[in-house]
């Protein structure tokens, strides 16, 4: 058995499995980890648990120590020099009228190397960028090409809801979101309703439509006629939630209907359907068995006997074959 803790560098972020290597942590503490890009401060996620042997990560990592008021100073320089190589790096850019947006800077637990992400159309030539970061802050430079929902998740912000975007306070992984949940939401399908901050569809489509799905099952599709004891006539609305639907009749009525309604309706009308198909196949059971003998008793022949419908086709084929010779006959042949 070994004790794990879930840790994660940013808000939001993945979150990656460590040791906890005999310390006393709880969630929201600071700690020093050893990670493939160096030395890195990262935050307790999650309370230490036990996991068998079997189940433990690949090459797990131990947790260094808990961070100590000169890790979190230096957390502090890191962070005020970030803002300062930030607005270097933006007026580099209008100097060079390079066609990218610097998103946020990140340096290094230990300063030694600094990832610019930035958002573009498409390939960016930033050699002497990189040229002129270097020169300036005297280390590694790291450009890193981002998509813009990765943008508005570091940057954060506000959504059309109110509360803070989603996907910079609890949303770890983006899930694919497609018009088809709007539509089957009956949202309107404006482009400014239903993107967010990113330009891109809402991340929050996908939080109800499975539920959706399920309860639209037992509903019809606008346009669709329906008839039931209150009446009958087409649906012009439906309210999935309320599960009712609105349904317009010939004189320009409108009913309310549930789902209820319609399932009552529906079973009435499939009664008489269902008792003649079950009486359909005694019917044609009996006349099988009456029609069964009469063909058994034509069928039956003795043995050694033939039919008289075999023998007479014999007899036409005999006829056809010898019929020629017949007509022939034999004269004797004369001699001179």
């Amino acid at each position: 058995m070994a004790t794990i803790v879930k840790v994660q560098f940013h808000s939001a972020e993945k979150l990656y499995d460590f040791s906890a290597a005999g310390f006393d942590l709880k969630p929201g503490d600071k700690v020093i980890v050893e990670t493939d890009r160096g030395r890195s401060m990262a935050t307790v996620a999650t309370r230490p648990s036990e996991v068998p042997d079997d189940l433990l990560p690949v090459a797990l990592k131990s947790i260094q120590r808990k961070a100590t008021p000169s890790d979190l100073e230096a957390a502090e320089r890191n962070s005020a020099r970030e803002r300062e190589t930030h607005h270097f790096c933006q007026a580099k850019i209008a100097e060079r009228n390079l066609d990218m947006k610097l998103v946020k800077v990140e340096y290094a637990f230990d300063g030694s190397k600094a990832v610019f992400y930035f958002t573009a159309d498409g390939r960016i030539d930033f050699r002497d960028l990189v040229k002129d970061l270097a020169q300036q802050f005297h280390t590694r430079i790291e450009m890193r090409q981002i998509g813009v929902r990765d943008e508005a998740k570091m940057v954060g912000g506000i959504g059309i809801c109110g509360r803070e975007l989603c996907c910079s306070s609890f949303l770890r992984d983006f899930a694919p979101v497609s018009v088809k949940m709007a539509k089957e939401q009956n949202l309107a399908l404006n482009p400014t309703k239903i993107s967010g901050q990113c330009g891109r569809l809402l991340c929050c489509l996908g939080y109800e439509y499975d539920t959706y799905c399920e309860l639209r099952k037992g509903l019809p599709k606008c346009g669709k006629h329906v008839k039931c004891g209150a009446g009958e006539g087409d649906v012009i609305k439906v309210n999935t939630l309320g599960q009712y639907v609105t349904v317009k009749t010939a004189d320009s009525r409108e009913l309310q209907l549930t789902a209820d309604d319609l399932k009552e309706s529906t079973a009435t009308d499939n009664k008489p359907a269902q008792k003649a198909q079950a009486d359909a196949p005694v019917v044609r059971n009996e006349q099988k068995a009456k029609e069964q003998p009469a063909e058994g008793k034509q069928t039956e022949q003795p043995k050694g006997q033939k039919s008289e419908k075999s023998t007479g086709r014999r007899r036409n084929r005999n006829r056809n074959r010898h019929g020629g010779n017949k007509e022939k006959t034999d004269k004797p042949k004369e001699t001179p």
